[in-house]
């Protein structure tokens, strides 16, 4: 790897036992493919670098056990930085680090550190302290952590804290949404009754409108049927003078057979059949009968 990327150079060639030696080496970013090909090498030192940052793959080096970054121009580490849980030494000299992330807190093997020579913030650097012996490096990496995991927890206590407000604000949204949608049904099921209520009037008054008017035109047709001084008179039913017709047709039909067979007993040889007999002695006994009524009448109208 070139001297600015760190290609061109043999990794391996670098190794010694467990070491990997790259300061001095102009680097400008962390050659880490390479790198993660070699699990064996824990110890890896990046110091005396121009490395402003680590890439965020940087943290899947998670074989490395000590750590050397001193003398770079670091600004920030990644987010993900916790994830070197194996971490145990890690020099941070003299770099532009103001901050630290709050996965740090989770480097619980860490057992020294050494941040001086670095802007930071003030609090986070009265955490840390100096490190000027072994005994004050360790002390650093005890209190930083200690410090990070108090921010750590306060973080998730101020995340809880906001979900639960997100909860309760949802719960809040969703309760006055049901009321708003109940609320609505009430309005929709008002509106209904009254449109309902409404159309029940409308056809109250238009049934009693018809009844109005069919009483309008019931009393108009009595008053038309009234019958008038020069009216015509009524006409017989036509069934009552059918009837009449019928009977009349029946009375003539019986007189016409009376006459014929008065007739034929009179005029022809049955005269002397016994039937014939008993027609013409009916017929002179009715004869006579009408003779004497005439006779009875006269009487009467003379002594009168």
């Amino acid at each position: 790897m070139s001297r600015g990327s760190g290609k061109g150079l043999s990794l391996k060639d670098k190794l010694d036992g467990n070491e990997l030696d790259l300061s001095l080496c102009d680097l400008n970013e962390v050659p880490v493919r390479e790198l993660a090909a070699l699990p064996k090498a824990t110890i890896l030192d990046l110091s005396c670098n121009n490395l402003i940052s680590l890439p965020s793959d940087f943290c899947s080096l998670m074989h490395l056990v000590k750590l050397d970054l001193s003398k770079n121009r670091l600004q920030q580490l990644p987010l993900d930085f916790g994830r070197l849980i194996n971490l145990q030494h890690l020099d941070l000299l003299n770099n532009r680090l103001v901050t630290l992330p709050v996965s740090f807190a989770q480097l619980k093997n860490l057992k020294w550190l050494d941040l001086k020579d670095n802007p930071l913030d003030p609090v986070l650097a009265k955490v840390a302290g100096d490190c000027l012996d072994e005994k004050q490096c360790k002390q650093a990496a005890v209190k930083v952590l200690q410090h990070m995991k108090a921010i750590q927890s306060e973080q998730d206590r101020q995340r809880q804290q906001k979900l639960q407000a997100e909860r309760e604000m949802e719960k809040k949204r969703e309760a006055e949404q049901r009321a708003k949608e109940a609320q609505e049904r009430e309005l929709r099921k008002r509106e209904k009754a009254e449109e309902k209520e409404r159309r029940r009037r409308e056809y109250d008054a238009q049934k009693a409108a018809k009844q109005e008017m069919e009483k309008k035109t019931k009393k108009e047709t009595v008053h038309t049927r009234k019958p008038a001084s020069n009216a015509r008179p009524p006409q017989r039913p036509r069934h009552k003078l059918s009837w009449s017709r019928s009977v009349l047709r029946v009375l003539l039909f019986v007189l016409f057979c009376i006459l014929c067979t008065l007739a034929a007993c009179k005029l022809t040889e049955l005269q002397h059949q016994p039937l014939c007999v008993s027609v013409n002695t009916l017929y002179e006994d009715v004869v006579a009968a009408l003779q004497n009524h005439k006779t009875l009448q006269n009487m009467l109208q003379h002594n009168s």
